[in-house]
């Protein structure tokens, strides 16, 4: 029998493995939706980054917890985390099972909902049954349920809080290290988490591991063109000032805007003397100029 819950209420359980199965309706306009789960000690927080399951970091070390590929089916959307209950480490409280929106927020998920199923066998009716609402609209990232301790056995919550901060916000709430790049990049719609593969996925800016190489950013230089190098060009020399006119073949050079005498008329007055060089010679007369 499945039990339909409401939020806030919970669930026993009598099986010591269980799959844990988001379920929503895609469609133009609805953002991609990711499960991730979280490993809490008794503190309500991590023991390590390595207790995050997300889709970078698909299964945790002890391999108790790992988070399986999607599938599409009639009726949507899926993706699942399954989890050994009963061989967990006893440090392990809680299980905290999140989901995660890429691309827009909560408030167009159709049909969000997680279901919960035996994973000892084949899978048959599931055992609980949670439709999760967004609360405000803006939420990128939501606690749809958590396993927990209760005694020898363990239990199962529905909770439905959400998160207008995406998936980042939720992990550092519960103790996982962000870096402050990351931080950065999650404020303009990229985020950093520990432990990735080389390629990193964004959505909802939820990221590990470096940005993709080979692309230089925006107005930045092209590393691998060559560049075009300039030599400097020297220092001109001045350019002295050119008279109104040019000197006379022969003659020295007049100052610089004193007009030249008209032919046969004396000097104006005021203008510069004129001293012929010591070593003019006029040139002797020629038969045109001898007396007859």
């Amino acid at each position: 029998m499945t039990h339909a819950m409401l939020k806030g209420s919970n669930v026993p359980l009598d099986t010591a493995a269980v799959r844990a199965v988001l379920r929503w309706t895609p469609g133009p306009g609805v953002p991609d939706v990711d499960a991730s789960a979280l490993l809490l000690g008794p503190s309500g927080r991590v023991r390590s980054d390595e207790d995050f399951v997300f889709y970078n970091q698909p299964r945790h070390p002890s391999g108790l917890v790992r988070r399986l590929p999607k599938k599409r089916d009639a009726a949507g959307l899926t993706d699942t985390v399954e989890a050994d209950l009963g061989h967990l480490d006893a440090s392990v409280d809680r299980v905290v099972v999140a989901a995660s929106s890429d691309g827009g927020t909560f408030r167009s998920v159709s049909d969000l909902r997680i279901l919960l199923y035996d994973a000892t066998g084949p899978e048959r009716e599931p055992l609980a049954l949670f439709e999760v609402t967004a609360e405000t609209g803006e939420e990128t990232a939501v606690i749809c349920g958590e396993l927990y301790r209760r005694g020898d056995g363990w239990k199962f919550r529905a909770v439905g809080q959400g998160y207008p901060t995406g998936l980042v916000g939720l992990a550092t709430d519960f103790g996982i290290s962000v870096d402050e790049d990351a931080q950065e990049d999650a404020q303009e719609g990229r985020d950093g988490l520990p432990g990735g593969p080389e390629t990193p996925r964004t959505p909802d800016g939820v990221h590990t591991g470096s940005p993709a190489h080979g692309t230089p950013a925006a107005g930045s230089p092209d590393p691998d063109a060559t560049a075009v190098v300039h030599p400097p060009v020297p220092p001109q020399p001045a350019v002295p000032p050119r008279p109104d006119r040019a000197p006379a073949y022969g003659y020295p050079q007049r100052s610089v805007n004193v007009p030249a005498p008209a032919y046969g008329y004396p000097q104006p007055v005021g203008a510069p003397e004129q001293h012929p060089s010591p070593d003019f010679r006029m040139p002797p007369m020629g038969p045109q100029f001898v007396t007859p």
